[in-house]
């Protein structure tokens, strides 16, 4: 039993950081509240490869200038391609001035599924 109590202590510490370590967003083009010209092609890097086919976006426009009661309007009609650790979206044509909500999910390679948002402004 002595032997044993180091042994699950060291288990302890551990496995905390084994359970912590999913896939995360490192960088996006355009940036989180970033304000840019006319994107045709938005890119998603993560810090790990994850399972394509079970993993999207959804991009919303959330206000247009000189419009205060802009419904939000879902963005459709792109294409999503996965490289690696990186999702690009090809747009049919670049996006018109306002404010965007892009919410992106994808799983991992270990399975779970993981999800965020951010917003981004076009000129």
């Amino acid at each position: 039993m002595t032997r044993l109590f180091p042994t699950l202590a060291a288990l302890t510490l551990i496995l905390p950081g084994v359970a912590a370590a999913h896939v995360k967003l490192v960088s996006s083009t355009p940036a989180a509240n970033a304000t840019v010209a006319k994107p045709t092609k938005l890119t998603l890097t993560f810090s790990e490869a994850f399972m394509g086919p079970l993993s999207g976006v959804d991009l919303t426009m959330t206000g247009m200038p000189g419009m205060a009661d802009h419904a939000p309007m879902p963005i459709k009609g792109f294409k999503t391609s996965v490289a690696g650790k990186t999702m690009t979206l090809t747009l049919p044509r670049a996006l018109p001035a306002g404010t965007y909500l892009l919410k992106w999910h994808i799983v991992g390679a270990d399975q779970h599924k993981m999800e965020g948002s951010y917003t981004f402004k076009v000129k």
